[in-house]
């Protein structure tokens, strides 16, 4: 591309993604070949030269349309589907797999929309054992890509739609799968098979095969908590910083074979560059070219280009020209973070260190280093905050440590240990190294961890303190700024911990959160000056704890309420052990749980912050009731609101309860989750419930909520919420004034409201 091109080629490949990205979902499919083919001939009509741009623009808008268009209609959630599939990816889970699958075949109960464009899915399979390349014909039970939607935490919807994932679900295990076909070699799960038959420790090989085959999935869930608690997640898998390792490393060693070879005129010899070019292209194939890994491709192209001598593109041409490209060649890109936070970077090095002159000497380059690691601190600090919600606080100086480290020690011993790999037993020593490092690096990571633990700000300071950070970086980095302006943006930064944040609750005011957790219940209960929840959410199969997504470690709950041990209640309970710090536990008598707590008795009750609390169930001591019917019931008051929250009693239960309750009912979160064994008639007439949650998973197994109860509750002219449709539900009980409710999804669809 010559000079000028790269900047409109991205700028249209922009549009285009964005343009559809956008309006996608509710657009017919005709309407964008339709706006493309009028804008074509308009733009041929006033100005040819625009053709290519869009012609760009268009193949990013169809490839993104593609993908919408792909994702499973909402009339096949629920049915079996047989299909023919090749297993792109596998994730070990405990007693099961998550298997990304590409549909070749797709066939559908007659009564039923096709499912011809279904493209990608992501299923658990058990009892079956599954390799990537392999070709099945499986009958699936899908649904349309969702996710819970809960406050500032991480939406898998959003994350499903930017990895081109069209539909969710399981492999049906009656049918039995059919293989079709083995998996043909390949060279990474061939790596990765010999590479565990080593005698590494385990930590040892995931990690080795996450730096040097970009296969990350081996890294655990305590290896990824640790990263992103430090900031640290991008120096673990292959990205820009490792593609260029890679080719300078091979680029070294093809220089100094040229001069052994031709000690003459070793200069002229163009072969070590082409070679270094292809390490660049092959590594970077390895991690599956996710965007920083072609970013960096790319550059690192374009690098040895202008260093070998040769004319090309200057660093803000290059840098264009990178994000053209991968946007042409992976359009969902556009969505991923990853993205902008990999071009974020490279872009404000080039600012950074344009126009000055090339470091020389080990103490150039540690001043390098250290300036350009300041530097950059800041600003990706303020991007990672803005994607996620949350910030690394010592990631500015693990990574000023981290990122030599592992650049100069862990990468080369571990791509050395590669290279002498057809030598038995020379492998192992540069890997012992590797061994060592790694035991280094992560000693490093906890004593982080533990000094300054990942942190979550409160909403209202996530945008000041991220434009904060802007301005320090810009204050410091652009040249010609004067330093007072940079001493007083980092005074700035110093007072945030003062400003105001959220608003503060009253006494006498409560804010109750009905988590979006799938088939399962965890209510969060907050006061001026307390903290509860009342059940912990469910455990899956594969053993994922919704409340895991919820907050970041460390939080401090003063008490946990578990109205009986059954899964969808309990589930959480280890979660909240391993990672946050619980005051006081309740529970009823006999519920077998891996806590001691105060055991629930009818009659107790207590105030704090202006709020008046009762257990109005389980009988005091022993009895014969069944797990569910034993369950706390408890009545929160607040002025004249009251909030009821009943577990899984069945209708016996609750018309004992009757009599026990202080005035009308508020904020009903339905008993057993909707399910027609609770909300009997005389209950809801009794209560006649102002406003009424279902905590529900979507599209689930038991049908919740009932029809029967939904109609009861609408001839007592409640409003209706689903956890299910309205993501997670938040209200704000305040004496005097009418209650306030903020469902986290927009209001169209779901049930019936007031």
């Amino acid at each position: 591309m010559g000079r000028g091109v790269a900047i409109p080629a991205a700028l249209a490949a922009l549009v285009g993604g964005l343009v559809v990205g956008f309006t996608g979902a509710q657009s017919g499919t005709w309407l964008l070949p339709l706006a493309l083919s009028v804008g074509g001939l308009l733009s041929l009509a006033s100005r040819p030269s625009a053709l290519p741009w869009l012609l760009i623009a268009g193949v990013v808008a169809l490839s993104v349309q593609q993908e919408w268009s792909r994702r499973l209609p909402v009339g096949l959630s629920g049915q079996d589907l047989e299909v023919d599939a090749k297993v792109v990816d596998v994730q070990a889970q405990p007693g099961a797999q998550r298997l990304r699958l590409h549909i070749e075949r797709c066939t559908a109960p007659a009564h039923v929309p096709n499912c011809e464009r279904l493209g990608s899915v992501r299923v658990s399979a058990y009892g079956h054992t599954f390799q990537a390349g392999e070709r099945w014909r499986m009958i699936l039970r899908l649904r349309p890509p969702s996710g819970f939607l809960n406050p500032h935490a991480f939406d898998y919807e959003q994350w499903l739609w930017r990895e081109g994932i069209h539909a969710t679900g399981y492999v049906r295990t009656d049918p039995a799968p059919q293989k079709l076909a083995a998996a043909a070699p390949r060279l990474r799960p061939w790596a990765s098979a010999w590479l565990a038959q080593r005698p590494l420790a385990p930590r040892t090989q995931r990690w080795l095969a996450a730096l040097t085959l970009g296969d990350s999935e081996q890294l655990t869930q305590e290896d990824w908590a640790l990263l992103n608690a430090t900031g640290t997640t991008h120096l673990v898998v292959i990205s820009g910083l490792h593609v260029g390792l890679v080719a300078s490393f091979v680029l070294l060693l093809g220089r100094y074979s040229a001069r052994l070879s031709s000690p003459t005129h070793w200069r002229l010899r163009t072969w070590p560059w082409w070679l270094a070019g292809a390490a660049a292209v092959a590594y970077a194939g390895l991690a599956g070219l996710a965007p920083p890994a072609m970013r960096a491709m790319i550059m690192t192209l374009l690098g040895l280009w202008v260093l070998s001598g040769r004319h090309a593109p200057g660093p803000w041409q290059a840098w264009w020209l990178a994000l053209a490209l991968v946007l042409i060649v992976d359009p969902l890109a556009l969505w991923r973070p990853g993205l902008w936070l990999s071009f974020l970077a490279v872009g404000w090095l080039i600012i950074i260190w344009q126009g000055r002159a090339r470091p020389r000497g080990i103490k150039g380059w540690c001043w390098a280093l250290l300036r350009s690691q300041l530097l950059l601190a800041p600003l990706m600090a303020a991007a990672v905050l803005l994607a996620f919600g949350r910030v690394a606080p010592v990631a500015p100086l693990i990574n000023l440590l981290a990122v030599p480290w592992v650049s100069s020690i862990m990468v080369p011993s571990a791509l050395i240990g590669w290279l002498f790999s057809p030598l038995p037993g020379l492998e192992m020593l540069p890997w012992w190294v590797f061994e060592q490092a790694l035991a280094a690096f992560h000693w490093l990571l906890r004593v982080a961890v533990d000094a300054a633990p990942l942190w979550q700000p409160p909403a209202p300071l996530v945008y000041p303190l991220a434009g904060s950070l802007v301005l320090v970086s810009l204050c410091w980095g652009l040249p010609a700024m004067p330093r007072w302006l940079g001493i007083a943006s980092l005074a700035l930064v110093a007072t945030l911990p003062g400003w105001p944040r959220e608003t503060a609750l009253a006494d006498g005011q409560l804010r109750v959160t009905v988590h979006d957790v799938g088939q399962g219940q965890l209510v969060e209960l907050r006061s001026a000056n307390r903290r509860f929840l009342y059940d912990t959410g469910p455990r899956f199969r594969s053993g994922f704890m919704p409340l895991q997504s919820l907050w970041p470690p460390g939080q401090v709950i003063d008490q946990v309420i578990v109205s009986h041990a059954d899964t969808d209640h309990a589930g959480g309970v280890d979660a909240l052990l391993a990672d946050h710090q619980v005051g006081q536990w309740w529970a009823p008598e006999g519920e077998a749980l891996p806590v001691a707590g105060w055991p629930c008795r009818q009659g107790q009750h207590w105030q704090m912050d202006g709020i008046r609390y009762r257990v109005l169930w389980p009988p005091r001591g022993e009895n014969a009731l069944s797990s569910n019917d034993r369950s706390c019931v408890l009545a929160v008051k607040v002025g004249e609101h009251q909030l009821l929250l009943t577990g899984d009693v069945g209708r016996q239960v609750e018309r004992q309860l009757l009599t026990q309750l202080d005035g009308p009912v508020s904020v009903l979160v339905a008993g057993h989750h909707g399910s027609a064994t609770s909300s009997g008639v005389q209950f809801v007439r009794h209560t006649t419930p102002q406003h009424v949650v279902f905590s529900a998973g979507r599209d689930n197994a038991f049908g919740h909520p009932a029809d029967d109860v939904v109609r009861r509750f609408r001839q007592q002219q409640s409003c209706l919420w689903s956890t299910a449709h309205d993501g997670a539900l938040r209200f704000l009980l305040t004496p005097g004034q009418p209650i306030s409710v903020r469902p986290m999804r927009a209001l169209a669809g779901g049930h019936q409201r007031c």
